[in-house]
């Protein structure tokens, strides 16, 4: 796919009321959200004995689709919003997962856990949220241990507007106005496959191991040398 020549929009950080924190658990992600995890569990493997960490967890909902596919596994999940935390917890509590699923609230971009402290570190549509994300990269990178694996996805950014457009109408067509808009929104901050690789070659991953993964997703998976 070639290079968008959209320029980035930058949206909102942090998506922190409560009726955000509603409108964002009310939009279906579950096809979405499960793929991601049958994705992250086919590259990592199940439990090493370690705890995961998801970083931009909103709602908890992929840990909890993890804690079920893998009874072993124990899961971190940061995020900087206190009311998508509220939200998670009351699903974490509901599904009796509170035991392997810790909400933890933390700036993603300087986050107070030791270094290599995660066998594996997961993400799901944080980046796009972020102006200069090449801080939450190099956190991701620092609490990996030697040998874990970092698997991050989000939203590629189109090549116009027309693409664009084509992709809002083609997921969200039925979505309420709100979830649409934030849907646009989104995708307009998203970052390219080439953004993402010049920003973690510094950090020593390769740029092959950014690439995309649908019509509207980049996908990057690493392992980190022992």
């Amino acid at each position: 796919m070639a290079d968008s020549q959209l320029g980035r929009t930058l949206e909102v950080e942090l998506m922190d009321t409560a009726d955000e924190a509603a409108g964002y658990d009310s939009m279906d992600h579950s096809l979405v959200n499960a793929r991601f995890v049958a994705d992250f569990l086919a590259e990592h493997g199940t439990s090493r004995g370690g705890w995961v960490a998801d970083i931009g967890t909103g709602t908890a909902l992929i840990p909890m689709i993890l804690a079920i596919a893998d009874r072993r596994i124990r899961i971190k999940a940061v995020d900087g919003a206190s009311h998508m935390l509220a939200v998670g917890s009351r699903h974490v509590a509901a599904a009796g997962l509170q035991n392997r699923i810790v909400m933890d609230l933390q700036d993603a971009k300087k986050m107070n856990f030791d270094d290599g402290s995660f066998e594996a570190v997961i993400s799901n549509s944080i980046i796009h949220h972020i102006p200069n994300p090449e801080s939450v990269f190099r956190e991701m990178v620092r609490i990996l241990e030697p040998g874990g694996t970092l698997f991050v996805r989000d939203l590629a950014r189109p090549i116009d507007g027309l693409r664009l457009s084509e992709i809002v109408e083609q997921y969200a067509a039925d979505a309420p106005p709100i979830a649409k808009k934030m849907f646009e929104e989104s995708l307009h901050a998203a970052l390219t496959v080439r953004e993402v690789a010049e920003m973690v070659s510094p950090l020593g991953i390769p740029g092959s191991c950014v690439a995309m993964t649908s019509d509207r997703h980049w996908t990057l998976v690493w392992q980190r040398p022992v």
